[in-house]
């Protein structure tokens, strides 16, 4: 399973490194993100501080998570809202289909979330013959496609306008020279009727504050305040790591996630919601649940060391620097989480065994490491992800052979310089030429080793 897996991502993104249309777009859109980034930074007094004091907070989370999801809890269920434990991905769709059957409704609005999508909650209801439609522009082009996300904030980052003007006017009939706003328009007009329609809304959050109960939402269109608002019965989807102690953190994170994911100072709708609509409230949801999702999160929190994954408050800047998601793109990731904290995250989420090969797609430049709003050191993560694979032997036999005869030879100087420059070049050549790849190659080495080289200088000196 796990071969197959890392062959198909290796031939994947050799497709994709060498699509220029694809390269175009990603490289347009990201140069795009990278100027709004720079401005929106300069904002900062200090940047750098913020991000220590996020990542103090986020650690202190993670050593005390227990006691902030029940402080959650009691104060959410305390205003009228109804809290549910869900280990794995069958377990939250198990419960979110019983709510739905007991509203026998057979259509729902969506917001984006990226947990919805990791326990691929659409496909879900529509096998249970349940209509599931995103709200967001973006997660409705994907779901039109039939497509996975490609990209944490910009899921349709990698099609072009004329692709998406394409697509409504086989779909909707719209011109094929659609302007941005005309397609927009119609997509406002397709949705509103269905959120008048649906007894369910389902959305993510982007932070649970255990401090008051409530759930934190940001987003720039305003579909997950639609999503939470007329349907009568509103769903959060949320990971146990997303919780924060105090309504207060919110003045570091809120800033940090909107300025590392798309440059603003502030997104255009933050939204904090605390259980369902209360006797004296004119609006809101009748009955309100979270789903405190865990599917393999445990998992991670009891590493030492990888915990850190679990800080990352989905920006998308990781992403948006890597030179490996520049060339090869988000789906040829086959995760959820793309990019550098996917690499980080994805082999504890969904198995070692499986996705280890992601820790490798890394050139460790360190600039994911340099971005992250919250300090999560990627790069040597993923470092210690290759390490636990090869402890937990899922190295082939034979890579651990090759690697077995380079520590011996290595350890060994005059072994070393008993087989000359010639010869080694020969044997890599021979031997090695394929791992490098085909669009490089091997370096050559000297004809004499440093060492050689040192005596021989030494020897003329006397």
């Amino acid at each position: 399973m796990s071969e197959s897996t890392a062959n198909t991502f290796l031939k994947e993104s050799a497709q994709k490194a060498f699509d220029t249309k694809h390269r175009d777009i990603i490289n347009y859109n990201i140069d795009k993100y990278s100027i709004a980034f720079e401005k929106g930074k300069s904002k900062f007094a200090d940047l750098e501080n913020s991000k220590i004091k996020a990542n103090l907070i986020k650690w202190k989370v993670m050593e005390n998570l227990d006691r902030y999801l029940l402080q959650f809890e009691a104060n959410f269920t305390a205003r009228g809202g109804k809290v549910i434990w869900a280990n794995d991905a069958d377990e939250a769709r198990e419960e979110i289909y019983k709510i739905i059957e007991r509203k026998r409704t057979r259509s729902i609005v969506k917001s984006k979330s990226m947990a919805t999508e990791e326990i691929e909650l659409n496909h879900f209801l529509e096998s249970k013959n349940i209509e599931a439609i995103e709200t967001d522009l973006g997660e409705y082009i994907i779901q039109l496609l039939d497509q996975k996300p490609y990209h944490f904030v910009t899921p349709a980052m990698h099609l072009s306008l004329e692709d998406i003007a394409k697509l409504f006017h086989e779909k909707f009939d719209t011109p094929l020279d659609a302007s941005a706003e005309q397609l927009t328009l119609k997509a406002r007009e397709l949705l509103r009727d269905k959120y008048l329609a649906a007894e369910v809304g389902i959305t993510g959050a982007n932070f649970l504050v255990a401090e008051t109960g409530s759930i934190a939402i940001t987003e720039n269109e305003g579909n997950a305040r639609l999503t939470s608002t007329f349907p009568k019965t509103h769903i959060a989807v949320v990971g146990i790591e997303k919780i924060i102690p105090t309504l207060q953190d919110l003045e570091v994170f809120w800033p940090l996630l909107s300025t590392h994911g798309t440059g603003q100072n502030l997104t255009v709708y933050n939204t904090l919601l605390t259980g369902p609509k209360q006797p004296y409230e004119s609006d809101g949801p009748e009955e309100m649940y979270v789903i405190l999702l865990d599917n393999g999160r445990s998992n991670l929190l009891a590493q030492k060391e990888q915990r850190q994954g679990l800080y990352c408050i989905r920006c998308g800047a990781c992403l948006n620097v890597c030179p490996i998601y520049q060339n090869i793109g988000g789906h040829t990731y086959e995760t959820t989480y793309q990019g550098p904290i996917g690499s980080l995250i994805s082999p504890h989420l969904n198995g070692m065994k499986e996705f280890k090969h992601l820790s490798y797609a890394s050139t460790l430049c360190g600039k994911c490491t340099e971005v992250c709003p919250v300090g999560i050191d990627i790069q040597r993560m993923l470092l210690v992800n290759r390490k636990d694979s090869v402890e937990q032997g899922l190295s082939t036999k034979t890579e651990q052979k090759v690697w077995s005869w380079f520590t011996y030879g290595i350890q060994r100087r005059k072994l070393i310089d008993f087989f000359g420059g010639k010869f080694m070049n020969f044997f890599l050549r021979k031997f090695f030429k394929k791992t490098w790849g085909d669009q490089r190659e091997l370096p050559k080495l000297a004809e004499k080793s440093f060492s050689k080289q040192w005596k021989e200088q030494q020897k003329n000196k006397e």
